[in-house]
């Protein structure tokens, strides 16, 4: 069983109300290998949303409280983020899953780049939110890129 992005399985739950649709995602969902799990709506975020980055830092200093997360009106989303990572770790717990497919350069979800924040479609080397969560607790995250190229 493996965790996989809502959005990449067809769900429209992407902060523009669109999804990231990815048939070999949607696949092993529909096969019942799969999980759809959406860490910014498990965390109390609307689809759709604005657009969010973390700020001077990357996942694993938001985790640590060195970091923040702002939508593009400047709004703090922290919290939201820090809620849905843990309730993402929940359902892997509660599944006994392991691995993980996740949306690249999300600040959620992103593994190896984010946006950098400063929403102007910079990357930076760092996980987001949730991908950090899940490596720290013993997962294998890989991005769809990733798994697309294997």
């Amino acid at each position: 069983m493996i965790l996989v992005s809502a959005c990449l399985a067809g769900l429209d739950s992407k902060y523009n109300g669109k999804s990231n649709y990815n048939e070999y995602i949607e696949r092993l969902v529909r096969e019942g290998k799969a999980i759809m799990v959406c860490p910014e709506q498990m965390g109390g975020l609307p689809t759709p949303r604005d657009s969010c980055e973390i700020v001077c830092g990357v996942g694993g200093d938001v985790l640590e409280g060195k970091s923040k997360i702002i939508d593009s009106k400047g709004q703090n989303q922290t919290e939201k983020f820090l809620k849905g990572a843990e309730e993402t770790l929940k359902v892997g717990r509660l599944y006994n899953i392991k691995k993980a497919i996740l949306k690249s350069k999300s600040p959620s979800c992103g593994v190896g780049k984010i946006y950098d924040g400063t929403f102007s479609g910079k990357l930076t080397e760092g996980n987001g939110v949730t991908a950090e969560l899940l490596v720290r607790n013993g997962f294998e995250v890989i991005t769809e890129e990733e798994f697309s190229a294997k």
